[in-house]
């Protein structure tokens, strides 16, 4: 898949930018804080009508602007895909595919599948469940539509569940109703997602070695209480203390994936240059599951990536990414030393380079890159 230009109005601090993209390797270059990873972050949201830090749609819209529009023009399996998203104050966001509004803006997921390596990716290791569990969502989700149906339907009834335990709701005619949803849904989400880590933690375990050296030893572990108890006894079981504490305490809701390096905790023994690279392993990892189960080959965003690492890791990643298979690359950093060596290594010189100055945008076509 290749993301051909894009068009993006009162979008952060992007007034507004019209370009054209090279099909492979397109780099943005300039100071920190002049806008460069809110062009990658509108070619995210472009694919999940939303931002990858997620803040809320109404904080996307340019401060002096009552509106945003993104607008993006690909070639997907040889054809032709027009989206446009806009935003405006005080009313919904829209979304359309080729002229035609969506219904539900989950039907878009999956269709123009996008992986971005950012430094909010350190939110994985430091941060609570919530980032891996939204992890684990983000990859499958974008495979498989019974998966994230099933997600959007356990969720529903857990709020519902919760809202119930929050007034005081006695009626187990009613718990029943809602539990059984929730229960059909969680047991289908165990199943797809024990079934992702042992296909996806191999991949990982090849990127880690390939940057890191083949140093370290580390493993992805996937933790859910329903490895002991299908989900409707745990509800059942639990039911009189979520009464008292007012929310639901079990459930798939609550997974997470441990993160080991050398049989200890990463949060607990990383460095800094380990826990990218951990990071970075897990997104590369992303973008090879995405590809086999989707039979579409995603555009990778870097964003920022070389920081904190050491110039040997940093070697290594240029190596890696520098490898045909990833297809369309976007890829920013505060100087060209790094990209003209990727662009070097990857054997095609229909490259663009962009120049970013306060949400400004420029394009530098007479680039030349000594070989």
């Amino acid at each position: 898949m290749i993301l051909k230009s894009i068009s993006i109005l009162n979008y952060k601090n992007i007034a507004e930018a019209r370009l054209n993209f090279s099909e492979k390797v397109n780099c943005f270059t300039g100071k920190n804080g002049m806008g460069k990873t809110n062009l990658l972050d509108a070619i995210y949201y472009l694919s999940f009508c939303k931002s990858f830090s997620n803040q809320p749609d109404i904080m996307t819209i340019r401060y002096d602007s009552d509106f945003l529009m993104l607008q993006g023009s690909y070639t997907r399996k040889g054809e032709i895909e027009e989206v446009s998203l806009g935003i405006q104050r005080g009313k919904r966001k829209t979304l359309k595919r080729n002229g035609k509004e969506y219904k539900r803006l989950s039907k878009h997921i999956g269709l123009l599948p996008v992986v971005m390596v950012s430094p909010m990716d350190w939110d994985l290791i430091r941060g609570g469940s919530e980032e891996r569990r939204r992890l684990i969502d983000l990859i499958i989700s974008q495979s498989d539509s019974e998966y994230l149906a099933h997600l959007i339907r356990y969720n529903k009834c857990l709020d519902m569940r919760n809202s119930m335990l929050k007034q005081g709701i006695s009626d187990s005619i009613l718990y029943e109703s809602v539990e059984n949803a929730m229960s059909e849904s969680a047991d289908s989400i165990y199943i797809l997602r024990n079934k992702w880590i042992q296909d996806f933690a191999p991949i990982f375990h090849s990127y880690y070695a390939s940057i890191s050296g083949n140093s370290e030893n580390v493993k992805l572990q996937y933790q859910s209480q329903l490895s002991d108890s299908p989900m409707q006894s745990l509800l059942n079981s639990r039911r009189a203390k979520d009464a008292i504490v007012g929310y639901t305490t079990a459930g798939i809701h609550r997974d997470d994936i441990e993160l080991e390096l050398n049989d200890y905790s990463m949060r607990k023994v990383g460095s800094q240059g380990q826990c990218k690279t951990y990071t970075i392993a897990l997104r590369l990892a992303q973008f090879d599951f995405l590809k086999s189960h989707s039979g579409i080959t995603p555009i990778l965003l870097l964003d920022d990536i070389f920081d904190k690492l050491d110039s040997s890791r940093v070697e290594n990643i240029i190596s890696v990414v520098s490898n045909p298979t990833f297809g369309q690359i976007f890829i920013t950093d505060t100087d060209r030393t790094h990209l003209d060596e990727i662009i070097k290594r990857s054997g095609d010189y229909s490259y663009k380079i962009f120049t970013v100055e306060n949400g400004e945008c420029a394009d530098n076509n007479n680039n030349t890159l000594e070989l």
